[in-house]
């Protein structure tokens, strides 16, 4: 079984010295433990994948006790896990009800951590999108974080698709991708990886084998 992939709760930054002296800011991630709910194969389902569940509660929906009926327990969180992805996700030997843990993960790997990004909520095209704003001379007293001009009067006469504007901000899919683990404790779950990761503290986080450092 060679599979590096786990489910986990961002706690926050922090940081560590390494034995040159180096200070690092880290995230702590509190990762698993998460149990295969669901092992998908090409024979029954076209591919070959596992389903992993994290953070057991108490009371589930009746669609979401029937599908986990095979491990006995009931989980918040679900995600699969694909065997497509290069190295690391190797899902042979793996079967419902087996564990995966933080001891998987090693000091100097490289992962790739996705989760959501904090939601902001109406912004304008300064925030949102790095724009420099108006003058702020010349009479111009109020343009000073307007977008200025979103497209031509009479051709096309229209405003364009996917023009950045003012709009709904954050609260996004985003993935970081190649970030170094520079220390894991089995005994407390925690991952602690190199640099930022997306979300506010508590919000889930699905950490897998880069897919940079896997050269796939």
């Amino acid at each position: 079984m060679a599979i590096k992939a786990i489910l986990g709760k961002k706690i926050g930054t922090t940081e560590v010295v390494r034995e040159g002296g180096e200070v690092d800011c880290v995230t702590a991630v509190l990762a698993g433990p998460c149990t295969v709910t669901q092992v998908k194969t090409a024979e029954s389902d076209g591919y070959e994948a596992i389903q992993i569940g994290f953070e057991q509660v108490r009371r589930a929906t009746r669609p979401m006790e029937g599908h986990q009926r095979r491990t006995g327990m009931k989980f918040r969180h679900l995600r699969e896990v694909r065997a497509d992805r290069g190295p690391g996700f190797d899902l042979s030997g793996l079967s419902v009800g087996d564990t995966l843990e933080v001891s998987g993960f090693e000091a100097g790997d490289r992962v790739d951590a996705t989760g959501i990004s904090k939601g902001r909520g109406f912004a304008g095209g300064v925030k949102r999108h790095g724009f420099a704003g108006g003058p702020k001379t010349h009479g111009q007293s109020d343009r000073h974080r307007a977008p200025g001009s979103i497209g031509a009067g009479s051709t096309p006469g229209k405003v364009l698709k996917g023009l950045r504007m003012a709009g709904h901000y954050g609260a996004a899919r985003i993935t970081v991708q190649n970030l170094e683990v520079v220390s894991t404790d089995p005994e407390r779950n925690l991952l602690f990886l190199r640099g930022a990761v997306p979300g506010a503290g508590n919000s889930l986080l699905y950490i897998r084998t880069s897919i940079k450092a896997g050269g796939s």
